[in-house]
């Protein structure tokens, strides 16, 4: 079993790890330094116990978060999925009905009272022009 040397906070601890692991460990501890890093500058130099405490609570807190993030997420994609899911199984337009006929109006008998009403009007002008020519 590897003995791997870390620091966290500035001082050094060998850790024992299962052969392999090395590599995850140098990490986690790379983190929990870094949170440690953070209090020293904070605080200042703190008991060991305390300064591991505290680091490990602060990563405990960022993790929380990112498995709160991360369920977010998974709903997200959940709700996508079924979406997706609901558009796979609509209706394509192939198989929807053709539509019937379009009742299309003629233009010349929506026209047609409307002309007849200017052709009066037209008529009535050209009365009254030929009276006052007359005159």
């Amino acid at each position: 079993m590897p003995e791997v040397r870390i620091s966290i906070g500035g001082r050094d601890f060998d850790v024992a790890c299962q052969e392999g692991e090395e590599h995850f460990l140098q990490s986690a501890a790379k983190m929990l330094d870094a949170e440690a890093s953070v209090l020293q500058d904070q605080i200042g130099r703190m008991p060991e116990a305390r300064m591991l405490l505290m680091a490990g609570l602060m990563l405990a807190d960022k993790t929380a978060g990112v498995e709160d993030q991360n369920k977010q997420l998974q709903d997200k994609i959940a709700g996508q999925e079924a979406w997706i899911e609901a558009l796979q199984n609509a209706p394509t337009p192939e198989a929807a009905p053709a539509p019937g006929p379009v009742a299309v109006p003629d233009p010349v008998e929506d026209l047609t009272p409307a002309l007849e009403a200017l052709a009066t009007e037209a008529e009535a002008l050209a009365a009254r022009v030929e009276e006052k020519a007359a005159s």
